[in-house]
Order: C-alpha cells, then sequence, then structure tokens
C-alpha cells in the first residue's frame, strides 16, 4: 500500500481511507507492508502493518498495490521495477495518477476510480 494519510504533504489522518481499509483488508487475512512519506500519525492509529522505509520496499513480493494518497513521488515510481518486485502485477489506484495505457504497456492489470479497467498487454 502506498499512502496512508488523508492528502499528500502532511501527516493528516483525519479522514484517512487508510483507516478503514487497512482493517478490513487484514480482517480478510491480507497481510499489508506499506509506505507513506509522513505518515508518523498512522504508525500509532494502524495495527497490523508492516511500515516500510520506502515505496519499493513496500511492493516488494505484494500480490497487489493499492495506491491511497497522490504523493508525487509515487507519480515518479519506475514501474519496471516495481513490477519486477511484486509478486503479482496488479495495481488498484484510488488517486488516478497513472495513465490506463502507461500501465497497460507497463505490464500492469490496473483499476482506478471512474474508469475502465486495462488489462497487461
Amino acid at each position: 500500500m502506498l499512502g496512508l494519510t488523508f492528502k499528500p504533504n502532511t501527516d493528516d489522518m483525519r479522514d484517512a481511507p487508510s483507516l478503514d481499509i487497512i482493517p478490513a483488508l487484514t480482517a480478510m487475512g491480507a497481510k499489508v507492508q506499506a509506505f507513506d512519506p509522513e505518515g508518523h500519525e498512522a504508525r500509532q492509529m494502524l495495527r497490523d502493518v508492516d511500515f516500510k522505509p520506502g515505496p519499493y520496499e513496500a511492493v516488494e513480493g505484494a500480490d497487489l498495490l493499492l495506491i491511497l494518497t497522490e504523493w508525487d513521488q509515487f507519480r515518479a515510481l519506475d514501474l519496471a521495477r516495481v513490477k519486477g518486485l511484486m509478486r503479482s502485477p496488479v495495481v488498484v489506484d484510488l488517486r488516478n495518477i497513472y495513465r490506463p495505457a502507461e500501465m497497460r504497456d507497463a505490464g500492469f492489470r490496473y483499476v482506478s476510480v471512474g474508469r475502465a479497467e486495462v488489462p497487461a498487454a
């Protein structure tokens, strides 16, 4: 999971989607690895999360990448590296930071809010 805070450039957790999504996922048995550049408060509020020091460590071995906050550094990820680190190249982007065609061309199954799913090439 990338991005835990309510919005980028803050550590504000008020109304952060991660506060609902992470407990729901862990209740279903998911193991959550996460990174947020300023998510210090998130460490106090979220249980059962393996906090990682960076985005690439957070995606390593993942079956799914869930993007919850639109930090600029997430827009600039090396997608080939991300794909190589993941067990399964599936991205669910709740902030629409990537273009569907770009993700398809990079070999991802990409799902975003309000847009049709784009299957991997």
